[in-house]
């Protein structure tokens, strides 16, 4: 089952529960893995967010920094510059935000993001929600930021950093690395200002966990609710659907434009085990297929 919230932030509150929301992602970036760089540029961007809307997303999650599997994020020991800089981040990312908000005023933003000044900047341009994947670790200042700009968040679970992931050990019991690591953000970020009911959490699959302990976290993500926050998740396209796709027919791990049908999947997984957002790249299908996860739990209920 899952527990109703209501998720407070800058201008209003969403209600959480009855119905599954659908954050649909929007990646400014050259090298995004899902989409290859197909929406760099602002006007293509903008326009592929528009559409996502008219298709039924409830938040639009716009994004300027790949976070996929080998990538550098932080700065390098021998420049001490960030792979993206706060500037070069802030080029991608604000063109398409505010173009958005130009369109439809009313639309619930949220930036993709794990710097403090990009937050700060797209939060006092309309955005709602910083959805920091790293839950506040790789900026010491994105959680007196996020305090002290009273928005809403989304704190993931990330293990390591994206050049360290193929290279971590197993974990025997993920999800309890998952409970653990999270409780401990969360604590930080509320020792800092953050107000409980800003916060949602995500476990982060495929961030810093290997193929397959994504399943059992994806099994388990009901320990999840124990914390009792609202919960995100995001499988859509994800490394682990690629393998087990492509095991399936047999070959190589599916490319991402073939992981359709097994992120729907996935999905609907997630809801059913107490999922109230999720994020995803394809959205009148994600809509449909949430409606039935939704009616399923309905039923659950009486």
């Amino acid at each position: 089952m899952r527990a109703p919230y209501r998720w407070q932030l800058p201008s209003r509150s969403l209600e959480l529960g009855p119905r599954t929301l659908i954050m649909g992602v929007v990646n400014v970036t050259p090298d995004s893995f899902s989409d290859g760089g197909r929406f760099f540029e602002p006007q293509p961007a903008i326009a592929h967010a528009l559409q996502m809307l008219d298709e039924g997303a409830d938040i639009l999650d716009i994004g300027g920094e790949s976070t996929r599997p080998g990538v550098s994020v932080l700065p390098h020991e021998s420049s001490h510059k960030p792979a993206v800089t706060e500037d070069e981040e802030l080029r991608r990312v604000m063109p398409v935000l505010e173009g958005v908000l130009t369109a439809r005023p009313d639309v619930v933003i949220s930036v993709d993001t794990y710097k403090s000044g990009v937050a700060r900047r797209a939060i006092a341009a309309g955005a709602e929600i910083v959805n920091d994947v790293s839950a506040f670790q790789w900026d010491s200042a994105m959680a007196h930021a996020c305090a002290e700009l009273r928005c809403g968040v989304v704190m993931m679970h990330t293990r390591g950093q994206p050049g360290e992931w193929r290279d971590l050990s197993p974990e025997p019991d993920i999800t309890s690395l998952v409970v653990h690591d999270l409780a401990n953000h969360v604590q930080v970020a509320l020792d800092s200002g953050v107000e409980r009911q800003r916060i949602v959490l995500d476990p982060g699959f495929g961030f810093g966990k290997n193929f397959e302990e994504n399943y059992p976290l994806l099994a388990h993500l009901d320990r999840l609710q124990r914390m009792e926050f609202p919960l995100l998740a995001g499988t859509s396209r994800k490394s682990f659907v690629g393998r087990t796709v492509g095991k399936r027919r047999g070959g190589e791990d599916a490319p991402p434009h073939e992981r359709y049908y097994g992120s729907l999947a996935a999905m609907v997984v997630s809801i059913l085990h107490g999922a109230h957002i999720v994020r995803i790249h394809d959205v009148r299908p994600a809509v449909e297929a949430a409606a039935i996860a939704d009616a399923v739990l309905a039923a659950m209920a009486t």
